[in-house]
């Protein structure tokens, strides 16, 4: 076959194993899709590569190993990658397809009975290398698309395919109709062995992320209770001392009533009206966290012009702790002020809660107003707040909360009102205390 097509082969497969490659970090680690540039950069860096290994006459492990830098360099500067998982990714993405493009081909080597199939410059070494690449073609396809996969699912089937190809190196070893040195097989055993193992250390690397996600959740959960709750108890202290020393005040009213002491009386009662007019505007359900939150949130829109409305009917002496209480309600109602709060026009600035019991199903609604849509990126809500600290965690936090009761957090934009709805299974206790 002519240098020209091999070339041109070359180059094509080339950019089916970068795009691949990058499709492939973008999914594994949750980073950024490619985009233009990112493609465009991985192109170009395979047109460079191609042509330059092929006037050098390198071997294709030069190339495995660029292409697994190229792969790193393009998710870590375009897609925000970190750097050392990238090139963790990157090499044993090479290393797999460079297995297979061994294996593949031998195997059909051993089926047609032919020894064209292990050499690239022959026609059936090519259709071979590109019934590889289609299949790689069409991962990237499924990849895009964007559907959920679940880790536990996919690192079973990765192991599978990583077994099944050293089940077929090793019995390969016994076949008599191609002639493969010994060297070469032990080479691709040994790199069958190492495949898996990248496998393994790639998923407990992962479990690693999500324990140290959930502690840096749990954090955040233990700050929002030691800042809410000393409140909680502060507020209703506060609330029976009022109502302990009422019977003085009417015993008061009623001697400057007695003798007719009018004015004094209608002044004692103006000392009393305000602590009283807050204590009336406020929602009580009889449960003290949910109660201190959402007048606290309220109290918190009002002084940024928010209208506030909140329909509760909340199940007392329930399994629900008050530190995932915190995590669910407290942040929904976070993001909704801080959402609402941007929108220009103040009576325009809306959050509503409602809170329902259907049956044992606790149903927590949150809609709010906004001025621009939010961003989503591989289907999760992207933070629009600066400045570091806790932001972009609220809806994590709250989703982690419910997953302990059967339950989850949805989010999305109807019409012109962003809804938050958190759904929780609950028990009720005979005899209950907050944690």
């Amino acid at each position: 076959m002519t240098d020209v097509f091999l070339l041109l082969s070359g180059l094509l497969t080339g950019a089916v194993r970068v795009l691949v490659g990058l499709t492939l970090v973008h999914r594994l680690l949750s980073i950024k899709r490619p985009d233009r540039k990112s493609i465009a950069a991985g192109l170009a860096g395979v047109l460079v590569l191609t042509v330059s290994l092929s006037l050098l006459h390198a071997p294709d492990f030069y190339r495995m190993a660029l292409e697994a830098v190229l792969i790193a360099a393009c998710a870590h500067r375009l897609q925000g990658a970190e750097l050392r998982m990238g090139l963790f990714v990157g090499i044993f993405y090479e290393i797999g397809v460079s297995f297979w493009s061994f294996l593949l081909p031998a195997w059909m080597g051993v089926l047609f009975r032919s020894q064209d199939f292990l050499s690239t410059r022959t026609l059936a070494g090519q259709s071979a290398l590109w019934l590889l690449h289609g299949l790689l073609a069409v991962l990237a396809v499924w990849l895009s698309r964007g559907w959920e996969i679940n880790r536990k699912s996919a690192f079973q089937a990765v192991s599978a395919l990583t077994l099944a190809g050293f089940l077929g190196v090793i019995t390969l070893s016994e076949q008599t109709v191609l002639a493969i040195p010994d060297d070469t097989l032990y080479m691709w055993t040994i790199l069958a062995v190492v495949l898996m193992m990248s496998v393994l250390v790639f998923n407990i690397n992962r479990q690693y992320e999500v324990e140290k996600e959930l502690a840096k959740l749990k954090s955040e959960q233990a700050e929002l209770l030691e800042r809410d709750y000393t409140a909680v108890n502060r507020a209703y202290q506060v609330n029976a001392k009022l109502f302990h020393d009422l019977h003085n005040h009417i015993g008061v009213l009623r001697q400057l009533l007695t003798h007719e002491k009018y004015g004094e009386a209608v002044r004692y009662l103006d000392e009393l009206q305000a602590p009283v007019q807050n204590l009336t505007a406020n929602l009580w359900t009889g449960d003290e966290t949910t109660d201190y939150l959402i007048n606290s949130k309220a109290a918190a829109a009002g002084e940024a012009g928010i209208r506030f409305q909140a329909q509760v009917e909340f199940p007392r002496r329930a399994n629900i702790r008050s530190v995932d209480l915190c995590a669910i309600l407290g942040n929904l109602l976070d993001n909704a002020i801080e959402a609402a709060r941007q929108v220009p026009d103040p009576s325009g600035r809306t959050v509503a809660l409602t809170i329902r019991r259907i049956q044992q199903m606790l149903v927590i609604k949150v809609e709010n107003s906004f001025s621009s849509v939010p961003v989503q990126e591989n289907g999760e809500l992207k933070t629009t707040k600066t400045g570091g600290g806790l932001h972009g965690w609220g809806l994590k936090s709250a989703q982690t909360a419910a997953e302990k009761y059967d339950g989850m957090v949805q989010a999305g934009v109807s019409g012109e009102v962003f809804r938050a709805v958190a759904t929780l299974s609950y028990q009720g206790m005979e005899d209950f205390s907050y944690e």
